[in-house]
Formats: C-alpha cells, structure tokens, sequence
C-alpha cells in the first residue's frame, strides 16, 4: 500500500458526526452539569447481540434482531442495555480483540443498522452503553501491524515489546486457561 493510500489512524480531526470527548474536562468538579444518579437504580441487562435474535436467518443475532426484541426487553424492566464489543475483530477474545474500531462485525449489521437500535431504545426510555475496549487491541489492528513491522516508526511504541519473556514475571498471566505466559514471539519484529 503506497504511503498517500495508507489512513491515519490518528485524523487530525475526526470524521464527520463523530462525538468528540474532551480529556481535559474534569466531570468531578464540574457542577455545571452534575453526573446522574439513573445508574443507581437501573436494571442493566447484558446482551450479546451475535446470541440474541437472529433477524435474518443467519445463524447469528444482530442489531435487527435486538430491535425487535425492545419491547419486550422494556416490558421486563429493562432500564439499560450493556452491549459488549461489536466491532471488527478476529473473534479470538469474544470481540475483545479489537481489529478495527471504527466498524462493524458485519454479521451484527451496519452502522445504520446500530443507530436505528439507539434510537428506538432510547424511545423507550432504554440506555444503551458499549463495552469500548481501550486498552489493548488485536494483532490485525492497523496500529500493531505498524508496530510490527516498524519499531522505530509513529506507533513502534504503542505495544509491550521484549527479546525475551523473562520481563515483567511478576506480572499476572491473563489467560491462565490458555496461554502459560503473556508473551508471544512476534517473527516479524523478531521480538
């Protein structure tokens, strides 16, 4: 891919409809708009979409499918739905392995197919929030396919990177059913 067609991760500014959030606003000490107490005594349910009405006959739940179902989830008592990740992954964390966040699963529908969802929840009086993983992305990610190929480049340093996997022992192995260390070697960083 030539260097004009590659996008930047980064934009100096964002797309057009996006919601920008300030990092410098501190909600704390800001009593302009105080934080709301609805979450005290909401029932959250947690849904997820790809198991939870199939619109299409796919096999797979979607957006569609958990729009049909508003009804009667706001008949249950349903105050807020947790919708954990729905973008575009390879599916090896269960959609926590983030490859693109600025898409769809298509499987789950479109974008359009989301905003119809938040609309008619919020219709009902129904919150919709996303489990948005921030901290760690997959290994199809445009950032650490960057990272891996260039550890000197922009986002050489956005990943934890070693010769060896003696660093950070005392750190907690995450997947202890299924991984016995951290640590991956990466044969195209040689790392």
């Amino acid at each position: 891919m030539s260097e004009s067609t590659t996008s930047d991760p980064f934009p100096a500014s964002p797309p057009t409809g996006e919601i920008v959030i300030d990092p410098t606003h501190d909600a704390a000490t800001d009593q302009t708009n105080p934080v709301p107490d609805w979450f005290k005594t909401a029932v959250f349910y947690e849904v997820m979409v790809r198991s939870f009405r199939d619109s299409n006959g796919d096999g797979t739940g979607d957006f569609k499918g958990l729009t049909e179902k508003l009804d009667y989830l706001q008949w249950l008592g349903v105050d807020c739905l947790w919708i954990p990740p729905f973008f575009t992954s390879p599916l090896r964390d269960g959609g926590y392995d983030v490859a693109d966040f600025t898409n769809i699963l298509p499987e789950a529908g479109t974008v359009e197919d989301f905003h119809t969802l938040l609309d008619e929840a919020h219709a009902r009086g129904i919150r919709v929030i996303i489990d948005f993983v921030m901290n760690h992305t997959s290994d199809a990610h445009p950032w650490f396919q960057a990272s891996r190929e260039d550890p000197e480049g922009p986002y050489g340093d956005f990943y934890v990177w070693s010769d060896t996997d003696e660093l950070y022992q005392d750190a907690r192995v995450i997947f202890v059913d299924t991984e016995p260390s951290n640590w991956t070697w990466d044969p195209v960083r040689q790392q």
